[in-house]
């Protein structure tokens, strides 16, 4: 196993060709598990054929042939780094016109900047980059995704645009429609959660509150299981309002934390055995009115690759 003060470098047998680069990295050999991977490729510190690997690239296909490099002591990675953004041009975008832009985000990419992540990349500036030649227009924020989350988000690229956007959500108008992966069977097979939730500006999480406490906002969710294994559930969850973290927090409240969640946790690792990159979260479907003709515009996001693969092994186990 990998120690700290150490760095390896492998080349990608045969037998191995076809292995995504996270699975690779946590065989026992190298880091042991699939977190210990996901934090080195957050951090900097794996290169695939002399090129910096992050945590958006966790899924990638090795081939035979492929040369891995783990550097545990690189400078400046002992803190967390971001994901690198998608190569100019190749954002995934999924509709664009006058107004919007509907982005298909990959996980360990934030959707726009944070003030304690000021380095870091973003959507929002591939985004700039994509609008610079077109003139003075630039994304607007109409709402966000987390950064280990998955799937569709909208920007606007007009003012007057962002203003009727974000009316709709906040008119619980819009529709978001997630798809995600928990510990356990929730009973009954479909249902509401509803909590109040009241952001921690300290600790930087959501926690649940009264409906007395003046900081508390409404979070209601409704969700149904869309397919039960073993020890986990695939549910789909259409948010009705939109607070931060706010499915991970509900889900864990009622003890289904989501596969792969490091924030939003109950009990021992031990009770969460299975390894996985993020927490298994994707925004899968988004709706909403067009602003400027007022018809309806719906969109559908496949499942990510590491997702579809930890459902293939959950229902081969």
């Amino acid at each position: 196993m990998i120690e700290a003060g150490k760095g390896r470098k492998w080349v990608v047998a045969d037998e191995d060709a076809g292995v995504r680069l996270d699975k690779f990295l946590a065989a026992d050999a190298r880091f042991g598990s699939r977190s210990r991977a996901a934090a080195s490729l957050e951090r900097g510190q794996v290169f695939v054929n002399d090129a910096e690997a992050s945590l958006g690239d966790a899924g990638r296909r090795l081939g035979a042939g492929d040369r891995v490099r783990i550097w545990i002591d690189r400078p400046g990675s002992a803190r967390r780094r971001g994901g690198r953004p998608a190569a100019p041009g190749a954002l995934r975008i999924v509709y664009e016109d006058d107004g919007i832009i509907v982005v298909d985000k990959p996980a360990g990419l934030l959707s726009v900047p944070l003030p304690r992540r000021g380095d870091e990349p973003t959507v929002f500036d591939s985004l700039i980059e994509h609008l610079r030649p077109r003139g003075k227009r630039k994304p607007l924020v109409v709402h966000r995704i987390d950064r280990d989350t998955s799937g569709l988000v909208v920007f606007a690229t007009r003012p007057d645009v962002q203003e009727r956007l974000k009316d709709q959500f906040r008119r619980r108008e819009a529709e978001r429609v997630y798809l995600a992966v928990v510990y356990g069977h929730p009973t009954p097979a479909s249902g509401r959660w509803r909590d109040y939730l009241a952001w921690d500006r300290k600790a930087l999480v959501q926690k649940a509150t009264s409906r007395l406490d003046p900081r508390g906002k409404e979070a209601e969710s409704r969700y149904r299981v869309v397919e039960e294994f073993a020890e986990t559930s695939l549910l789909e969850v259409r948010l009705v309002s939109g607070k931060r973290n706010q499915i991970r927090l509900q889900a864990r409240l009622r003890g289904h934390t989501l596969v792969g969640e490091r924030r939003y946790t109950y009990g021992p690792d031990t009770l969460r055995p299975i390894e996985f990159s993020r927490q298994a979260l994707h925004a899968h479907r988004l709706g909403f009115n067009d602003p400027a003709t007022g018809r309806p515009l719906s969109f559908e996001s496949p499942l990510p690759e590491d997702l579809r693969d930890l459902l293939a092994e959950l229902r081969r186990s």
